[in-house]
């Protein structure tokens, strides 16, 4: 419950951030954005996985994306029935420009009465849980 708790939080904080300044994405489509950045080229299912996110969800946040400019969806070239997702120059452009944002001030500001010890101590922590539960 206390991680529920802290993501909550975060992604709060990250939202306000994003309104701030003026930045017309909620954190599940940066983060979405964040993930085409890493990932490149992928398939919607593979993208679902990647952020979490059920098929209803993932093409909900898609729709919004697409018609923000920031995505485009192009069929797959051996599955007909699959499509391939990849980030527009906008896409990139905007994906490059947020990460200062929800890395930056937020994190810093949450992690403050951290000893740089402890943060990479936590850190190590969450990944270790992390790839227990996935």
């Amino acid at each position: 419950m206390l991680l529920a708790t802290l993501r909550s939080v975060l992604v709060r904080a990250i939202e306000t951030e994003f309104a701030s300044q003026n930045i017309d994405l909620s954190f599940t489509q940066h983060w979405i954005l964040e993930k085409l950045q890493e990932l490149g080229v992928v398939s919607a299912t593979v993208l679902a996985r990647a952020v979490v996110l059920d098929s209803g969800a993932m093409t909900r946040q898609l729709d919004h994306l697409e018609r923000k400019g920031y995505l485009g969806r192009a069929p797959h070239t051996q599955d007909r029935r699959a499509l391939r997702l990849e980030l527009t120059e906008a896409g990139h452009t905007k994906s490059r420009d947020m990460a200062c944002i929800s890395s930056g001030r937020v994190m810093t500001a949450a992690q403050r009465t951290l000893e740089v010890g402890e943060r990479a101590q936590l850190r190590d922590y969450l990944e270790r849980v992390l790839g227990l539960a996935v």
